[in-house]
């Protein structure tokens, strides 16, 4: 691959024209795809095998009217302080705004407040129940409008009118968290290059491959069901690799440009060395989302397919865009002219870096330090045992948004059960009494201490399936609810024990109650097939069996400590003024997993380009300790450099008002400061050290039959050097000649 990759960078360099356009090409046309067509996004959630999911496949066989799978929206109507909703004026403006809502686009039913008896017991707040004929993904903006047309009516009227359900498109977001992200990564180059052509370079990439990749997943969303937050994630994680990938490239051009390399010869160079890392770490990164399709949930494989996209075209822009653009700049790359005499000094090996530093100091205090580091991790650790996972409600919902004030009035006049109300499905078609086995169901709701509201039953048509409404008396997202539904499910057990009647509970609540359900039993068996790839991978690379091993336990490490902020931040509350938590939850069930797989390819990535450093100079001759240090000599610098652009790009996402998306920045930019700066940087050089020459032990059956990687392009320098010494020429500057070992 070293050698691909060699001849690759050199083709680009040299066609940079060419490659310049056919990806300006691919942009404009990516540009004109979304123009043509019109993306939609969803967060709808199909669970089969599970109750809920039968539930709501019986309801729409026995009730079609009912649109169970369809789309559904809270109009939720206030009156002005001390007036109610029962008033004649102001409940003629309410049917008012129902007849509305009852001719709007793509609408299949809606409850009357007075009717259906929504109204509070005060009088003054009530809510139209309205179910849409289509699921959320194929709601129109005609029929959005009409929303939002009833809310503006009912502000001339006098009344404050919300909205909540899955319905309620939500309106343009805000781009400041990836600016901030930007801004801070120009930072970033421009102190680690000392130039601005070379800090320009990996983000200009980087918004090439993001804009591309951003219009790809949109255009593929008017095809599929994507996931609301797919975007988000890919726009995060490409940004942040895109950046990073270019860095090492750049970095190590700039090393081969000042070794006396001439200037295509260095793009070729760095692509033959640190592009084979840059696909190594690619793949890993890919691999780990793509996998996340495994766990069956189509929200959780789309939001991982649309990263995996974003992470291909970050890689592909780095092998071909990024040496085209090392065409057009040639060594103007390496005139840092807004270095200092100490940075020369450093860059040219005249002067001790602050990594190499850190590296002598860690393997003098090998103990010291890997005690520390391990009690610290395993201490914010804790908080993890009480990790709980719910699925994102209105409650989670932007402070200020329709979403957000439908929940809390809703709240304030019922309770917070009734935003989340229980559909229970009693499947009597096996039963000899189907009104007695619904009237037991009732009255066991009934006498169920959570329970705050029951509805009486509604019939199909044959009279042998009922629809039994149950409102909890606590909040869709508590404990509480968790355990009636399962309480609930359990006595059903009963009853279909007794009359043959099968009870089961359905709707949003119970929906999502099994998707975190489902997403907590498959993240240690996810966990499981992550840390088994990792080991396979870096067994490769290194061919060690203590460094993977090594790795892998310090991922998990950075994991865990990961989890135990976000329980203690959203879950808990500490903090929470500090990073802007508006209101303490659970857990959002998708980010573990979505922790997991990304925090494994990043850990991959600073494990290759800092460890790869330590094996190259000890297969050289240098000792154990010695190696770590060249390694750090090597490679902390460009490793803190995109840590900090990674963490800066993930952490603009806590300015976002959406909880989800503040979570996912959150953890993100945490694990990546837990496993860069904790793990990579001090944990695996002290272990490193402890260990000394066994770290490298391979058997020797084991060396006979693992093919060889050669990540870090070794026997490509090899194969170069030898041509250059075969052709009489002179070692580059700053570098003796070696004699060409073998690898491994």
């Amino acid at each position: 691959m070293a050698t691909f990759l060699y001849r690759l960078g050199r083709l680009a360099f040299r066609r940079r024209w060419r490659v310049l356009l056919a990806w300006v090409a691919v942009l404009v046309a990516a540009g004109i795809g979304i123009s043509s067509v019109s993306g939609s996004t969803t967060d709808d959630f199909t669970l089969p095998g599970t109750q809920s999911q039968r539930a709501i496949d019986l309801l729409e066989a026995e009730f079609p009217q009912a649109s169970a799978s369809g789309a559904t929206a809270r109009v939720v109507v206030e009156a002005p302080d001390g007036e109610k909703l029962t008033s004649a004026a102001h409940r003629a403006q309410v049917e008012a705004l129902v007849d509305e809502l009852r001719t709007a686009p793509q609408v299949a039913s809606v409850a009357d407040p007075f009717s259906s008896g929504l109204v509070s017991a005060s009088g003054g707040v009530a809510y139209a129940q309205v179910t849409y004929a289509v699921p959320q993904a194929e709601i129109t903006t005609a029929a959005s409008d009409a929303l939002r047309e009833v809310v503006r009516r009912g502000a001339e009227a006098g009344l404050a009118v919300s909205l909540g359900g899955n319905a309620v498109l939500d309106e343009g977001e805000s781009n400041a968290a990836e600016l901030i992200g930007l801004l801070v990564a120009a930072f970033v180059l421009v102190i680690t290059f000392g130039s601005l052509v070379a800090a320009g370079l990996p983000l200009l990439s980087a918004i090439v491959g993001v804009g591309i990749a951003l219009c790809g997943i949109t255009v593929a969303s008017s095809f599929v069901d994507m996931a609301s937050n797919a975007q988000t994630l890919a726009l995060m994680l490409g940004l942040a690799v895109a950046i990073d990938y270019a860095l090492f490239i750049v970095s190590r051009y700039r090393s081969e440009l000042l070794r006396g390399h001439r200037p295509e010869e260095a793009a070729g160079r760095a692509l033959g060395t640190a592009g084979s890392a840059v696909v190594f770490a690619g793949l890993t990164v890919i691999i780990a989302l793509v996998g996340l399709s495994v766990i069956g949930i189509a929200m959780l494989t789309t939001m991982g397919l649309a990263a995996a996209f974003a992470i291909t075209i970050a890689v592909l822009v780095a092998l071909t865009l990024l040496p085209a653009l090392l065409g057009f700049t040639g060594t103007r790359v390496a005139n840092g002219r807004l270095t200092t005499r100490g940075m020369r000094a450093a860059e040219r090996g005249r002067r001790t870096t602050m990594g190499v530093r850190w590296g002598r100091f860690v393997t003098r205090h090998p103990w010291k330090t890997l005690l520390a580091s391990v009690v610290g991790l395993g201490v914010l650790a804790l908080p993890a045992l009480s990790l709980r996972l719910t699925l994102p409600d209105d409650s989670m919902a932007a402070p200020g948004s329709t979403q957000r004030m439908a929940y809390d009035t809703l709240s304030k006049g019922f309770g917070p059960g009734f935003s989340g109300p229980l559909t229970v499905v009693v499947d009597a078609r096996s039963s000899d009494d189907p009104e007695a086995a619904a009237k037991d169901t009732t009255a066991l709701l009934d006498g169920l201490a959570d329970v705050a509201t029951v509805r009486p039953p509604v019939f199909n048509q044959a009279g042998d399936v009922a629809l039994i409404t149950a409102v909890p008396g606590s909040s869709p997202t508590s404990q509480a609810t968790v355990d009636l539904v399962a309480d609930i499910r359990e006595r059903g057990t009963a009853t279909e024990d007794d009359s043959g009647a099968q009870v089961m509970v359905t709707g949003t609540t119970a929906l999502n109650i099994d998707v975190s359900a489902k997403l907590g039993e498959a993240m240690v068996p996810y966990l499981a097939i992550v840390v088994g790839l990792a080991l396979i991978l870096l067994l490769l690379v290194f061919r060690s069996l203590l460094v993977p091993l090594k790795a892998a336990l310090g991922f998990l490490l950075s994991v865990v400590a990961t989890l135990g902020v976000l329980v203690a931040v959203f879950q808990w509350g500490w903090l929470k003024d500090v990073f802007g938590v508006d209101e303490t939850a659970p857990i959002v069930s998708l980010l573990p997993i979505l922790l997991i797989g990304v925090v494994f390819g990043l850990a991959m990535d600073y494990e290759v380009f800092l460890v790869s450093g330590m094996r190259e100079a000890y297969v050289h001759g240098a000792s154990p300790t010695e190696a770590i240090v060249t390694g750090f000599r090597h490679g902390a610098r460009v490793v803190t450099a995109a840590a900090v652009i990674m963490i800066s790009v993930f952490a603009g996402f806590l300015l976002d008002d959406v909880a989800l998306v503040k979570s996912i920045g959150m953890g993100l930019a945490v694990a990546v400061l837990f496993d860069a700066f904790v793990v990579r940087m001090t944990i695996v050089p002290a272990v490193m050290t402890l260990l000394g020459d066994r770290a490298w032990s391979l058997p020797a059956w084991l060396d006979r039959i693992l093919p060889n990687v050669d990540v870090e392009g070794e026997k490509l320098r090899h194969i170069l050097d030898d041509r250059d010494r075969g052709a009489g020429m002179p070692a580059p500057v700053g570098q003796k000649p070696e004699p060409a070992a073998p690898v491994g």
